[in-house]
């Protein structure tokens, strides 16, 4: 259901009924969904308000140049220094501390702050001496951009990357993972992540299928996506498995499929008259808008969920030949063909659990080694794929992170959380290909040159979709500045 469409049906009775009278009227038909669809529609007019869960009038704000999102998250805080922004002066200068380079100015407190890998261990010794690189890089596509040797699949098509290194946050523990969804620290309450936004300001491109998906592990604190924009833009939790796609998706036992449409009939009838009477309510809205979703999507899904059909070789492209990229390729071949369906917004969580996977407090280099090769192939097949056809110019790809990690070891072989400087990288979808922006300084602790907070991310993204963030209005609810995040126009084509 479109809701700017229902925004621009006329009314059929004028306005001589009193809202209560319209809402018995249409009770009394009995009209179902179309009684609800229309009994919220002139409930809105007498009132003058918009429902919490419909979104505004006349969207997009502006011509599109992407039309759906694939939105890769590496849990735990990836190594900036060993994936997309090498620093070879660590490994010059390793072993020693920050005061003992030509770099101690970093620590000035001036400038930002100092990070607490400053401050002694367990053991009294400072977290402050640099950690050498772990892994080499080269250059790579006709750009040159420097890259980790860990990911040599993705540097391949280093020529359609556009890596922002200069990005920072505040969250320095965990939290941050749900502070780069949302752009809200925690401590400030819950706010609607990215995707939320996305999919209350733009609505449905394929009525069968859920127009907010996430995939992988997410934890207690990073669980819902709503908030106050309503349940109805939760991300939908999917599983790359066609019989068992969904929790709570299949009956306990063998079920009829015209015993089915009978219950479903009677909680359409049910449903429809709790909403006449409530028109107003964003959770009975939104578990009326699930059932009816959910119904389609018991035939839609597993079959775009069942793999089988694909050949030989785009299985082998996304890695699922391979036991160590397969779970992982499986889920971005399942995004690529959830976007040809018309799916906006694809989430998918890598390393999810606890901390995060990625989080390499020790044995950095066994840790990231491992990891990235379990996304490399993938995600490079992602690229490949939707290039061949036709759908990266239309699609944006994003491999973020929720923190970098330090320049300084911690115990012996790990690096701690870092705040002040990490990268990002986005592809596709009207933006630039081969591209570098902004730096960190000479061993990676402070974003020096066009630094960028998370919500920079989002105002790109937004941009690309055709959505301005400041138009996205929301009755009693005042954003800050930092909360909607600045279009970064350097990516954009």
């Amino acid at each position: 259901m479109s809701h700017p469409a229902i925004h621009r049906l006329p009314n059929p009775w004028g306005t001589e009924l009193p809202g209560g009278s319209r809402r018995r009227f249409l009770a009394d038909l009995g009209m179902g969904f179309t009684g609800l669809a229309l009994g919220a529609m002139l409930q809105r007019e007498a009132r003058g308000a918009e429902a919490p869960w419909a979104p505004p009038n006349g969207l997009p704000h502006f011509t599109p140049k992407a039309r759906s999102v694939i939105w890769l998250f590496m849990n735990g805080g990836v190594s900036h220094m060993e994936s997309w922004d090498p620093k070879p002066m660590l490994t010059k200068y390793a072993g020693k501390t920050i005061a003992e380079t030509p770099f101690a100015s970093v620590q000035d407190p001036k400038r930002l702050a100092i990070e607490r890998l400053v401050v002694p261990d367990a053991n009294g010794n400072q977290r402050n001496k640099l950690y050498p690189l772990q892994v080499g890089f080269r250059k790579h596509g006709q750009s040159g951009v420097e890259i980790s040797d860990w990911f040599p699949r993705i540097a391949a098509h280093a020529d359609r990357l556009a890596i922002v290194r200069s990005m920072w946050t505040t969250d320095s523990n965990h939290g941050a993972q749900t502070q780069f969804h949302s752009g809200r620290n925690m401590l400030d309450g819950e706010f609607p992540t990215l995707g939320a936004w996305v999919h209350y300001g733009l609505g449905s491109l394929n009525d069968n299928l859920p127009q907010f998906i996430s995939m992988g592990t997410r934890e207690y604190w990073n669980l819902r996506d709503g908030h106050y924009l309503g349940p109805a833009h939760d991300a939908v939790p999917l599983r790359v498995d066609p019989s068992n796609p969904l929790d709570f998706g299949n009956p306990e036992r063998p079920f009829p499929r015209e015993a089915q449409a009978v219950g479903m009939r009677l909680i359409e009838r049910l449903n429809g008259l709790r909403g006449v009477e409530y028109p107003r309510d964003p959770a009975l809205a939104a578990r009326i808008a699930s059932y009816e979703l959910a119904f389609r999507m018991q035939r839609s899904v597993p079959e775009l969920l069942d793999l089988g059909g694909e050949t030989a070789e785009t299985r082998a492209l996304y890695g699922l030949d391979q036991p160590h990229s397969r779970d992982f390729g499986m889920q971005l071949l399942a995004a690529r063909r959830f976007v040809e369906r018309g799916v906006r917004f694809i989430q998918i969580q890598h390393g999810g659990g606890g901390a995060g996977a990625w989080d390499a407090h020790s044995g950095l280099q066994g840790n990231h080694s491992r990891l990235a090769l379990a996304v490399d192939q993938p995600i490079a097949g992602l690229l490949e794929d939707l290039h061949r056809r036709g759908l990266l110019d239309e699609t944006l790809v994003i491999f973020a992170t929720e923190f970098g990690r330090t320049p300084g070891s911690q115990g012996s072989d790990g690096r701690d959380h870092h705040i002040f400087g990490f990268s990002v990288w986005m592809a596709g979808g009207g933006l630039k290909g081969g591209v570098v922006h902004g730096a960190t300084d000479e061993i990676g602790f402070h974003a020096v040159e066009d630094r960028h907070y998370v919500t920079d991310i989002h105002a790109t993204i937004l941009q690309q979709l055709g959505l301005d963030s400041r138009r996205l209005e929301v009755p009693g609810r005042k954003r800050l500045e930092i909360d909607h995040g600045t279009p970064i126009h350097e990516l954009i084509a």
